[in-house]
């Protein structure tokens, strides 16, 4: 990952840990968008090599190519990049989203926003109205599209020993108390989220995500990036990482492959042959499992 100053426009390979570290540790300006580029990165590399896209549907484009190398067998390789949002057509205002897979002919099938908060924790109330103004804007013109939303938060702890951040907490930057008491605005934030997620059919209410996804990540050195184990979110949360992006990818399935066997050829989510070799080694660390035609799906 490059340094925060120089820090490339174009979409990088980027791993889930590399993307939390970056987002932990990073001191400048949330403005500069800089803090949360790496998340966007994972989420476009992340739905090639595990979700089976085409490369070329995604924007930002990830740096991957496809090589065909038999009947229905195809093997991934290092490619061009690209750097560009997607705008999409909203039914009151057009709208650029961080990640988005369009499929040529139907238009946008997929998109993730991306967001994140390193402190000022009182202001998650703002951010409830413009997730739901999002969410809703987009399903008016695009009911069936499957629209994720990734939510990072800086888990600053009371006292921060050895944290990379030069600045002291204020009250309201302060994620978990001592005792590991979660702060109240987080919590509603995570309670909202949970009710405003989870949307099956295209018939069902605008306002929903598909699926939705909360990641608190520790901000100290030794850790910074890792997720914190903590009691919140708890295991019976519905807003874990893993089924984020395994619920994305079955709503994907149920609309546009499915429902719509006709269009297989284009909708039908790839298998690869093999990766570029350097991604990782499975899941102990990308975090996810590649698509891979000869590894069994996972149960």
């Amino acid at each position: 990952m490059a340094a925060h100053a120089n820090m490339p426009i174009q979409c990088q390979w980027t791993t889930q840990s590399e993307a939390f570290r970056h987002f932990a540790s990073y001191a400048g300006r949330t403005q500069s968008q800089r803090h949360i580029k790496p998340l966007h990165w994972y989420v476009a590399c992340r739905l090639v090599v595990e979700g089976g896209f085409r490369p070329s549907e995604i924007q930002p484009r990830p740096p991957f190519d496809i090589e065909k190398t038999g009947s229905r067998k195809f093997k991934l390789v290092r490619g061009a990049a690209g750097g560009s949002e997607a705008t999409i057509l909203g039914g009151l205002k057009t709208k650029s989203v961080d990640v988005v897979v369009s499929k040529p002919g139907i238009g946008p099938v997929m998109a993730v926003s991306c967001k994140g908060i390193t402190g000022a924790f009182r202001n998650l109330t703002n951010r409830m109205e413009e997730m739901i103004g999002e969410c809703t804007n987009l399903h008016i013109t695009y009911p069936a599209l499957v629209l994720g939303y990734f939510f990072l938060v800086r888990g600053n702890p009371e006292t921060v020993p050895g944290a990379p951040l030069a600045q002291e907490l204020g009250p309201n930057d302060i994620a978990f108390s001592a005792g590991g008491t979660p702060n109240p605005s987080i919590a509603r934030y995570h309670a909202a989220l949970s009710r405003i997620s989870g949307r099956r059919g295209i018939r069902d209410e605008v306002s929903a995500y598909e699926a939705a996804t909360l990641v608190v990540v520790d901000p100290t050195e030794d850790s910074a990036g890792e997720i914190i184990p903590t009691t919140f979110p708890d295991s019976e949360s519905e807003l874990g990482i893993e089924e984020f992006f395994q619920t994305l990818y079955q709503r994907y399935d149920e609309r546009f492959v499915y429902a719509a066997p006709e269009l297989g050829p284009v909708t039908r989510r790839l298998m690869w042959s093999s990766v570029p070799e350097g991604l990782g080694s499975g899941e102990s660390e990308l975090g996810y499992r590649e698509r891979l035609d000869h590894v069994p799906a996972r149960e």
